[in-house]
């Protein structure tokens, strides 16, 4: 079946660089274009509000997912499809994650790294085989991408898992990974022996 959702991870603010926010403008409105679903962390602010708004005016179904402490800060989205305030960002990751078919990281920070890895560790894990797909808007994620391939140099990551973070120079591209996306079983690595 073709993914309907999209959870995508994204900064909570704009960014240094003008191109972040109109690649979160673009992704939003050709996921709605598609007639897909979107998923996100709730936010009305940085590049989190502008996916949202380009996707509800393109006519798209928006799910925003935001803690109760967020919420009260006055940073939730008010005009959104479906709005869930939960009680902790662990629940809302969840709540996300379990909605979607496919997860595309925007340009961020901490959030957003943490975001990104857990859900890849997920399918690493086998915890779920939904596709992971960092959008490298203008080489923002090249220097993540180096490191984790050190990490699979030096032995850390598995070959097979380290191919489970998909990467796409363009909007057109990321969402053509997410349509093209097959299932496919990653080979658990076996935990290391205790020492004795």
């Amino acid at each position: 079946m073709a993914p309907t959702t999209v959870c995508v991870f994204c900064g909570s603010r704009d960014g240094a660089n003008p191109a972040y926010l109109a690649a979160a403008t673009a992704l939003g409105s050709a996921v709605a274009g598609r007639g897909w679903g979107l998923v996100f962390g709730g936010g009305r602010v940085g590049l989190m509000g502008a996916v949202a708004d380009a996707a509800l005016a393109a006519g798209g179904q928006v799910t925003g997912v935001i803690p109760d402490a967020l919420w009260r800060r006055e940073v939730g989205h008010t005009g959104l499809s479906e709005l869930l305030v939960v009680g902790s960002m662990h629940e809302r990751k969840q709540e996300m994650a379990d909605r979607a078919d496919a997860f595309i990281a925007l340009p961020g920070g901490f959030g957003t790294f943490e975001e990104f890895f857990e859900v890849l560790t997920w399918a690493q894990l086998g915890f779920h085989a939904k596709p992971c797909i960092l959008l490298d808007v203008e080489g923002f994620w090249d220097p993540l991408a180096m490191m984790v391939d050190r990490a699979t140099e030096e032995g850390f990551i598995p070959r097979a898992n380290r191919d489970l973070m998909l990467t796409a120079p363009s909007v057109e591209d990321a969402l053509d990974l997410v349509a093209g996306h097959r299932r496919r079983d990653i080979p658990v690595p076996a935990m290391p022996p205790e020492d004795r």
